[in-house]
């Protein structure tokens, strides 16, 4: 499926902070993540960290969510954590090597992977890439339904687009819909905004907007 987006993104009540783009790009959107210190920087400051060592891959963030504070999943399994959602501009990377990057990223900010779901100083996700549906759709749809002991066990040895998990997690579903709330499934048809309203009310109540954001998240 195709992957390009020729729509600029700009500022807009529904966008919190956006770059306005002249050109046509590909467009992907990356869900952060953080619970930990990393050398005395708090989560907060770490994911913005994040946006600069971004650019430096070719990663080019071009709207930001809010920050948002949420519980930690799974329940219990760590200190809250900072979330927030960003549109990228990857230009013609393809999403291995989206992802990649991310990866390097993360390990540049101290990420350690060693329990599934644990508390981390940094995660990267590549939560879509414009409307592509990786490997194809029938493996995305096992990992979809996949039941919840088995998430925990497992992991995809290939990249999956979108992210099973997306309709699930309201706290990326929240900060989504800062910067697309109007973007698409390509497998449900559902946008950011109805996959968000689909969820418990107790779900989405508890990502709540951070008090004080540091200077640091801008563009």
């Amino acid at each position: 499926m195709g992957i390009w987006n020729n729509r600029p993104i700009i500022a807009s009540p529904s966008c919190p902070r956006a770059l306005k783009v002249d050109r046509p790009m590909t467009q992907a959107f990356v869900a952060l993540g953080s619970n930990l210190t990393s050398r005395n920087a708090a989560p907060a400051v770490i994911l913005s960290t994040a946006l600069k060592l971004l650019r430096l891959k070719e990663v080019v963030p071009t709207s930001l969510s809010f920050l948002y504070r949420t519980p930690a999943f799974p329940a219990g399994s760590g200190p809250d954590f900072v979330n927030a959602v960003i549109a990228v501009d990857v230009g013609d990377l393809l999403p291995a090597e989206v992802l990649s990057r991310l990866h390097m990223v993360e390990s540049a900010l101290g990420r350690e992977r060693s329990v599934r779901w644990g508390a981390r100083t940094a995660d990267l996700d590549l939560v879509a890439m414009g409307g592509a549906v990786l490997p194809e759709e029938a493996t995305w749809r096992r990992w979809r339904e996949l039941s919840p002991p088995r998430q925990q066990q497992e992991a995809p040895d290939t990249l999956v687009l979108p992210h099973p998990r997306l309709q699930d997690r309201a706290f990326v579903l929240v900060p989504m819909a800062d910067v697309a709330g109007d973007w698409r499934h390509p497998v449900t048809g559902l946008s950011v905004a109805e996959m968000l309203a689909s969820l418990p009310e107790a779900e989405r109540r508890g990502v709540v907007p951070l008090a004080a954001p540091p200077e640091e998240w801008r563009l």
